[in-house]
């Protein structure tokens, strides 16, 4: 395995002059023909803070707003950088948008200078971690949204990456890490989804199926995936599963306690994403190198896009919520890695 790290935010303009980039990071990725296309998360915050106050920015009415938070004020809660929370509503210090980048190689990107801004009510305090599958010449973007309404999976579909339709929302809220297969499946649409809050279970990923992208039902959870080597409060699917001869093979992600993540993988069987055939006997890509351990969030692996070449797999993941790294595998090392279940 090969790990490199890419993309820092010093590589990112802000997209307006008062923003500062807090980070970029949990990047989509597919090849289109010789083409790296990139859907990476950029999330800024506003540049001017100071000791007494905290500003922060969301999307209204096609345009920013910007709140304002004493620090002294007993009903805020400010220990999480990442997070003000108060008894009636929580809000994130930063807001996501998203920026197309292009590679010809995989590896060095230049990115477009003009955002894909929130453009929701539900998209007001930002959008995060999108995952792009092609379906029939079509690219479908589902990503997550967040707003006083809390996080919705939404859906948005593009042929150029230059001008994007939403779709709407496609999940209950309190969802996230949704991936859509690349192909129907004996007439259906496939997605794994992972719901975000649970008072009594654990947070496992879960299969639905469609019959038109947008309604999705017949929900299952997926025990088998949960990994047994090593303790896991939540899992979520990363990359678009890809099909090969014996099944799909998905890269999925696994947190701890100390929310520190890492990558594992499945196989699934090629008619049946529900029925898993192997699992990661060990954790396939963790925190080894400087650049995944030191940051904001130390030891945080998170995928949203591979590329499957021919001969090895490049898995793009957001390092650390700041930065951009990509791990080049063989199939071999991918194979090694799997455990009958």
């Amino acid at each position: 395995m090969e790990k490199r790290l890419i993309i820092t935010k010093a590589q990112i303009t802000p997209s307006r002059p008062d923003f500062k980039v807090f980070g970029v990071f949990n990047p989509a990725v597919i090849k289109v023909k010789d083409e790296y296309v990139m859907l990476a998360r950029v999330a800024e915050t506003f540049a001017a803070q100071n000791d007494t106050q905290m500003v922060i920015p969301v999307y209204r009415n096609h345009d920013y707003v910007f709140l304002k938070f004493s620090k002294t004020d007993p009903d805020y809660d400010f220990s999480d950088i990442r997070v003000i929370r108060n008894h009636r509503q929580n809000y994130l210090t930063s807001i996501s948008h998203f920026r197309i980048g292009r590679s010809r190689d995989g590896y060095n990107f230049t990115f477009d200078e003009k955002p894909l801004l929130p453009d929701s009510i539900y998209e007001e305090f930002g959008i995060e971690d999108p995952r792009i599958t092609e379906i029939d010449g079509k690219y479908y973007i589902a990503y997550t949204a967040v707003s006083e309404y809390g996080i919705n999976v939404r859906l948005m579909v593009t042929t150029d990456f230059k001008h994007f339709k939403r779709l709407g929302n496609i999940f209950h809220f309190d969802n996230k890490d949704v991936v859509l297969f690349p192909r129907k499946i004996n007439g259906y649409y496939y997605a794994y989804h992972r719901p975000s809050t649970s008072e009594f279970g654990q947070l496992d990923m879960w299969v639905a199926r469609s019959t038109n992208l947008i309604h999705w039902g017949e929900h299952k959870v997926l025990t088998q995936a949960r990994i047994d080597y090593t303790h896991s409060v939540r899992l979520g699917a990363g990359a678009v599963p890809h099909l090969r001869a014996d099944g799909w093979l998905v890269i999925y992600h696994s947190a701890d306690t100390q929310n520190r993540y890492h990558l594992a993988a499945l196989l699934v069987d090629k008619d049946d994403p529900s029925k898993i055939l192997k699992r990661s006997k060990a954790p396939l890509i963790t925190a080894t190198e400087p650049f995944e351990k030191e940051g904001l969030m130390p030891e945080v692996i998170f995928t949203c896009g591979a590329v499957f070449e021919e001969d090895e797999v490049k898995v793009y993941y957001g390092v650390c919520d700041e930065k951009i790294a990509v791990a080049t595998l063989t199939y071999d090392e991918i194979d090694r890695n799997l455990g009958d279940v």
